[in-house]
Parts: structure tokens; sequence; C-alpha cells
């Protein structure tokens, strides 16, 4: 199933989601806790938890039924993760899946006997979620979503889709691991390809929109968003702006580029989710974190929006076009 038709299945019935999923209860009732990471009304991280429900249904669990969900939405707010994760912590259940490296920390922090299962965490062991990925060693495991490495190839593309770009402005989250982590593989790479790179703080839709006006003052600019709650916050806000400012950008997630990004290079996150499933049915059904190993991504999946191309004047070389797992006209 392609991203296009996950999104035609699933985005509709998932877009008036209640906070959380609850009916009256028998006691043999199994309890699952979602902290998402960013606010409901986004529609990528509703199509991401409509596929982590859909495995669990086709692994057997059905909401109302044998499980109920409590869903948390911080809007990847840092104090009301700090809130959602002590209300979730609270109410005690089997288990509990966390969406990226600003949201399983505080859960950790918080207890070190509850299962946890994370989703899209860049560096896990870096940011003390586990002791390795063999052999995670606490109440934590989950997936991993790509090496800070993967920042140099996102310059690299964008040279490559902008050939006349010398100047990146990098959209990242520096309260997170993850941020900090991005941004260096990406200012390390940028001499040897002779750009300059400049750090744009993500924080609230004011100061990006004022960095960026300001950055494209100056000719041959393009962007890169690195993974972070915040970017995914402000999404709609970031491709608004690099439509109007005219910068090329380079996402790191395809479905940011389905909302009418240019270019990506990224695992597909929503494949996650339906993985998560996997590991919170083993969980349920008596297996420990510790013995599940964190997994990384098999794939990364290379996408182009090409009518975002043409509104930028930009003609993708056909090496580019013939590498894409993904081409939206």
């Amino acid at each position: 199933m392609t991203r296009r038709d996950l999104i035609a299945l699933l985005g509709s019935t998932v877009a008036a989601w209640p906070l959380g999923v609850r009916a009256q209860q028998p006691k043999a009732m199994r309890h699952i806790g979602v902290m998402m990471s960013t606010g409901p009304e986004s529609a990528v991280a509703q199509t991401r938890l409509a596929a982590f429900m859909q495995g669990l249904q086709e692994l057997g669990w059905a909401v109302g039924r044998n499980v109920r969900v409590e869903i948390r939405w911080p809007a990847g707010d840092a104090e009301r993760i700090r809130r959602d994760a002590v209300e979730l912590v609270a109410l005690a259940p089997d288990v509990i899946v966390a969406t990226g490296s600003a949201t399983a920390p505080p859960l950790l922090h918080l207890t070190r006997t509850l299962p946890i299962v994370f989703v899209i965490v860049p560096d896990p062991v870096g940011a003390g979620i586990v002791d390795s990925l063999a052999r995670p060693g606490g109440n934590a495991t989950g997936f991993t979503t790509f090496e800070y490495s993967i920042g140099g190839k996102w310059l690299e593309l964008l040279r490559e889709i902008a050939p006349a770009v010398t100047r990146a402005a990098v959209i990242r989250d520096p309260a997170i691991t993850a941020g900090i982590g991005q941004w260096a593989a990406i200012h390390s790479m940028a001499p040897s390809l002779g750009m300059e790179v400049v750090p744009v703080n993500v924080r609230d839709p004011v100061e990006i929109e004022g960095a960026l006006t300001s950055f494209s003052r100056s000719a041959n600019g393009g962007m890169i968003v690195t993974g972070s709650a915040l970017a995914l916050t402000h999404l709609n806000l970031i491709i608004a702006l690099a439509a109007r400012l005219k910068l090329p950008a380079v996402f790191s997630e395809g479905m940011y580029v389905v909302a009418g990004g240019l270019i990506s290079y990224a695992p597909n996150s929503v494949e996650q989710y339906r993985q998560a499933a996997g590991y919170v049915d083993r969980i349920l059904r008596g297996e420990k974190p510790a013995d599940l190993p964190v997994q990384a991504p098999t794939r990364y999946e290379l996408v182009i929006n090409l009518k975002t191309a043409r509104a930028l004047g930009l003609d993708v070389p056909p090496a580019l076009l013939a590498r894409a797992d993904e081409v939206i006209e």
C-alpha cells in the first residue's frame, strides 16, 4: 500500500478521534497509553496513529472489546509533554507508546517499570533511552528512525535538485538531542560542498517566519527541515514559507512532500507505527522490552514533488527522478 493510499483509507476516519478512546471496560481489558508529539490537527500524526491502530486491529486488539487506548497530544510543547507524561504514568497502562526523542525521556524519568515502546527516535542510545540497540536493558524498546549522518545526504540532495543553492537554512529544535545531532552532521558536511549553513530554531511561528524571511533576502538560498515534533507542528507554515520565499527545501519525512514540500529522503514513519503495534502486541502477551531489540530502518525512500519543483522554477535532473521511490505530479 502506498503512502497516498494509506492517507486516503485512514486519514478521514481518525481526524475526529477524541483525546482518549474510552468505554465501560471489564477487568480483563488491556490498557495502552499513547504519547504523540504534535497536536491532533496534524494530518501526518493522524495518519501515523491510524497505522498503529490498524496494526493493533490486525493482531486481534479491538478498542472497546479487549483494549482501551488513552492518547495525549502535547503539540511539541515541553511543559505539556511533562504534564501528559505524569498523567499517562499515573494511569498505569500495560504499555505506553512514545513518539520521538522529546517524549520518551520524560516518561522514563517517571517510571522504570511500565513498558515503553518508542518510535521515530534518531539516537536512543545517545539520548539515554536504552543501553544498546541489541540489548535495550530496561523498560523501553522501539524503533530508531535514522543516523545523524543522514543530514549530510540531505545537504547533497539540496545541491542536486537546486544546483544554484549555496546557502541553506537548517530548521532544527536545539532543545532535543536529535536537533543538535542533525545540525552537527549537516554543519560538518557543508565545507566539502562549498555550502554555508545557518541554524533556524523552530520554537514558535514568529521566530521561524522572521528568520526565514531574513535569510531569503540574500540570493541562492535553500532549506533543510530536520526531524522534530515542533517541525511537524509547524509543517504547514514551513511549507508555505518555502513556497512564498522561493526556497528549495529538503525534508526529513516523506509525508511532508505529500503535503507540498519539495523533496525528502527518510524511512517511512507510518510503517514504524505499524511495527510498533507488533511490539505492543508482544508486550501485552508477556514479553519484556529488555528482550526486544531496537529496530533500525532497512529502507529509505526518496520522494519528489514535481508540482512544487515547477513552482520553484526547478528542472529536476533525470537521474534524480530515476532514483525516486515516489514522484508526486
